[in-house]
């Protein structure tokens, strides 16, 4: 069995495709159980679901949340960011879907301040500033979760900076406008509310919001975990196209001691299209028996 649990979508947040393409696409790949794990939305998981049975695959409902975390024996206790993935909850579920309406809004908001401070900056620097007009451009670029890096690209596209380092380092640190945050209990809560389960994402990867920023060795990550996780996780995410085999096999065994599911997914955005391409065993989809679509 083809498995994959991670994917992204234009019409939910930052993928390329939109989802009749990504179906089509995972048919002919011969996908056969998978899941859409937007950012922080759950608007489309009905037409997920629906193209899911036009082309007869299993399906999953997922999310993918954006969470705040802190540990007391790390980074003098400052928060980072870490995503959680979301599966098998109720689509329709009021206080889950009421929370990710505030948090996309929120972020739009956040996106103007931002704008703002940058305005004051340029202002400064003798330079013209941002007006509505970029503002919708910058928008029109945006597949779904807005935020610095989209800033950052359409700065570059101007000739303001010449990569998104420069941009980040000379601009969006000191432009930045707080995230509104979702702490690890809420989370937890909003998706077990949901009947769903709630899976640490991608824990080891090594250019994504993963414990690396905490910890680079797995055996301090599986610490952090213990510590002050779980409680409110459901499993861990094994397999993801930015794990070594190491970092499976080493989530793998973890979580058979912590009695917790494990999943996996390529975390394809299409940029390339990557999905299906892990090896996820067929016990991964056992596990969700009765969650299925």
């Amino acid at each position: 069995m083809k498995i994959d649990l991670h994917i992204h979508s234009k019409d939910g947040s930052d993928g390329k495709w939109p989802l009749e393409d990504i179906f089509a696409e995972a048919s002919r790949r011969g996908i056969e159980f998978m899941s859409i794990t937007d950012h922080d939305a759950i608007h489309c998981q009905g037409k997920a679901a629906e193209l899911a049975r036009r082309y007869g695959i299993a399906y999953l409902p997922g999310v993918e949340l954006n969470v705040n975390f802190s540990h007391p024996g790390y980074k003098e206790g400052k928060g980072v960011s870490l995503d959680f993935l979301g599966y098998g909850y109720d689509i329709h579920d009021q206080a889950l879907g009421e929370k990710l309406l505030t948090i996309r809004a929120f972020r739009e908001k956040r996106a103007k301040q931002i704008l703002e401070n940058l305005n004051r900056e340029f202002q400064k620097k003798g330079r013209k500033p941002f007006t509505d007009r970029d503002m919708e451009k910058i928008e029109a670029s945006v597949d779904g979760s807005f935020g610095r890096p989209h800033i950052a690209d359409y700065m570059i596209q101007k000739g303001i900076v010449q990569d998104k380092r420069e941009a980040f380092q000379k601009y969006l640190v000191k432009c930045d406008v707080p995230k509104l945050p979702l702490r690890l209990e809420e989370a937890s809560a909003l998706i077990r509310g949901a009947g769903g389960r709630l899976v640490i994402a991608h824990p080891n990867d090594p250019n994504g919001t993963s414990l690396v920023s905490l910890a680079t060795s797995i055996a301090e990550q599986h610490t952090i975990i213990r510590d002050t996780m779980l409680p409110y996780l459901d499993g861990v995410e094994c397999w993801h196209s930015r794990h070594s085999q190491h970092a499976i096999e080493a989530y793998r065994a973890f979580a058979k001691e912590e009695e917790l599911i494990v999943t996996g997914g390529s975390d394809c955005h299409q940029q390339p299209v990557i999905m299906g391409s892990m090896e996820i065993p067929d016990y991964v989809a056992e596990q969700f028996h009765g969650m299925k679509d």
